[in-house]
């Protein structure tokens, strides 16, 4: 007898997020017309951005395990809009509720050798690394890995931060106390053409789909700009893809994974980093795409089909960071543009504090 497919939640279930950010705003946003409710858990969840938008917010520390136990006994499942959600959380939740995606994800996403090494394991390439816990091992790294390079924190680093170029005059004893940590990566510069990404689902059926590839422009290590469809060769857009698809297959993932990736001058496509989790890259898909990736996202945890990937129309995505949202009445004024705010009270230099979608032509062969 043919295995039954598994059954999504019904409608009026309640989805749980970790992290009360815009990541979980969105999603919280695009559970709604599937009939889901969402109840936000983050020790900074009250009036944040998804807390604003969603049905429940609980305001508790990461280990307040008596308000882990009061918020499972609320939810139907639990995901995460971000990775640094500590595994004893997860772990104490998982023995309660189903955790899509589930902890290995999360083990290998939170910390950047754990990253390029399980990339390496599944046949796909990286930038040459060195993993770095003292001053002597960075040496030793820096031998082996070259200059220009650069020293990360393997854990907590985001949009830039955690990060210290290193060149032939950088005095390596004063870059290791910067850092100030003793777990790190050094990692040699990739002289690379295009940054691309590509946001991949997998459903509890185990069904795959990737959106389109995503052309990335960063500035100060914060993205700026993404651009679909990437302007790439077939066969670097596949490598792309294929490196999605191995990834989310091998990380047992259901709900979404972003991969960033370089494309170096001889076509090689390099993983970068890795997010179990809807990614600022995929913002486009909300006006240029027939299914969002927060809508995927919410399908793919719920046990739903996932939906089409197909391209509506050339779009990009611009970041409005800090005082650019004050610039928001000018992109209201264009057809051609949609603007999404976080809900976040106060700007600030590096903040991100939304989007704007915006079409750039009719899809070509339409």
């Amino acid at each position: 007898m043919a295995p039954q497919p598994p059954k999504p939640l019904p409608a009026n279930a309640t989805i749980g997020i970790l992290g009360g950010g815009q990541l979980g705003r969105m999603t919280a946003l695009a559970a709604a017309p599937l009939g889901y409710r969402c109840h936000i858990y983050d020790p900074d969840a009250a009036g944040g951005p998804a807390a604003q938008v969603s049905a429940a917010a609980t305001s508790a520390a990461w280990d307040d395990w008596a308000a882990l136990d009061a918020f499972a006994k609320t939810v139907d499942v639990v995901t995460y809009e971000f990775e640094n959600v500590p595994m004893a959380t997860v772990d104490y939740l998982m023995r309660r509720v189903p955790v899509r995606p589930g902890p290995m994800a999360l083990e290998v996403a939170q910390h950047r050798v754990e990253e390029k090494s399980f990339a390496r394991d599944q046949g796909l390439e990286t930038a040459h690394y060195w993993g770095v816990t003292t001053l002597d091992e960075l040496i030793d790294g820096l031998a082996a890995v070259g200059v220009p390079s650069i020293l990360k924190t393997c854990r907590l680093g985001y949009d830039g931060k955690g990060q210290i170029r290193i060149d032939m005059d950088t005095s390596l004893s004063k870059v290791w106390d910067d850092l100030g940590s003793d777990d790190a990566i050094l990692e040699r510069m990739v002289r690379f053409t295009t940054e691309v990404s590509v946001i991949a689902a997998r459903g509890l059926d185990g069904e795959i789909a990737c959106f389109p590839v995503t052309e990335n422009s960063h500035e100060d290590g914060i993205l700026r700009r993404s651009v679909v469809p990437a302007q790439i060769p077939d066969g670097v857009a596949e490598a792309a893809r294929h490196a999605a698809e191995t990834l989310i297959e091998a990380l047992d993932i259901v709900g979404l994974l972003a991969v960033e990736m370089f494309v170096t001058e001889e076509g090689e496509v390099l993983v970068n980093e890795v997010a179990p989790r809807p990614h600022n890259s995929g913002h486009w898909t909300q006006n240029g795409c027939a299914t969002s990736q927060f809508e995927q996202f919410v399908r793919a945890v719920t046990g739903l089909p996932l939906g089409p990937t197909d391209i509506l129309f050339e779009t990009e995505m611009l970041n409005l960071i800090g005082d650019d949202v004050d610039a928001v009445p000018g992109h209201l004024r264009d057809p051609a543009a949609h603007v999404h705010l976080y809900g976040k009270a106060e700007s600030r230099p590096g903040r991100k504090m939304g989007h704007v979608n915006r079409r750039l032509s009719l899809r070509r062969g339409s």
